[in-house]
């Protein structure tokens, strides 16, 4: 909850639920946030004196860098531009090597930059976000990954039911009928051979039927006859 809160922007909700996590768990791996959250409600003050209130050498790395992050963002909200560059003077903030907190680490570094009028190495630092964050994901095989798009197709039949699994609506039948329609089951393009072959013209089969019933007749009296 803390973390959707603070995602969207309702810090002073992350910052109670921070706290209660804090206070339950006594662990400083969300300090970042809390700092940051304090800067949310308007407190860069109070936000500096939080994370000056944990010995950073007993922080993760990543969490070391993200509360660097979050100070210097409390120094610029002070006019403290200089200051705020200081904060992001870490051992972490090599530019020839990338971590997962580089890309954030760098750009911050190239916005404090920017704010002092240091144009050009603030560019210089923004390409080196950059950088990281390409070779981080080339690493991670983020570059080469297919996206494959799936579209699903809602079918209705007639009594608005819908088949979505297999894209097919079923044909019911009565149950005392085992065998379906033949308009069921055969298409035309599913018969060997052209259409014409496939169904007699109605022309010839009424004269089938003619000489059939003609020869019945004649088979008739003949077996008359002979009796």
């Amino acid at each position: 909850m803390a973390i959707t809160a603070y995602a969207v922007g309702d810090f002073a909700l992350a910052l109670r639920e921070l706290r209660t996590h804090r206070r339950i768990t006594g662990s400083d791996e969300q300090l970042p946030l809390i700092v940051d959250s304090e800067r949310g409600v308007g407190r860069p003050d109070r936000a500096l004196e939080e994370g000056r209130a944990v010995d950073r050498s007993t922080l993760s790395v990543p969490v070391r860098v993200q509360l660097a992050i979050a100070m210097s963002g409390a120094r610029l909200d002070l006019g403290q531009t200089d200051r705020a560059l200081q904060e992001l003077e870490i051992p972490e903030a090599d530019p020839d090597r990338a971590f997962e907190w580089s890309p954030a680490l760098f750009a911050a570094r190239a916005a404090v930059l920017e704010e002092l009028g240091r144009d050009d190495e603030a560019a210089e630092w923004e390409r080196r976000a950059e950088i990281a964050a390409e070779a981080l994901d080339a690493a991670a095989g983020v570059a080469d990954r297919e996206v494959i798009v799936v579209e699903e197709i809602e079918l209705i039949d007639d009594e608005g039911g819908v088949d979505v699994a297999s894209g097919v609506i079923p044909v019911e039948h009565d149950d005392d009928d085992d065998t379906a329609e033949l308009d069921d089951v055969v298409d035309a393009s599913d018969v060997d051979g052209p259409a014409d072959a496939a169904a007699p013209d109605s022309a010839d089969a009424s004269a089938s039927v003619e000489a059939s019933a003609e020869n019945h007749t004649s088979a008739e009296d003949e077996a008359g006859g002979s009796r």
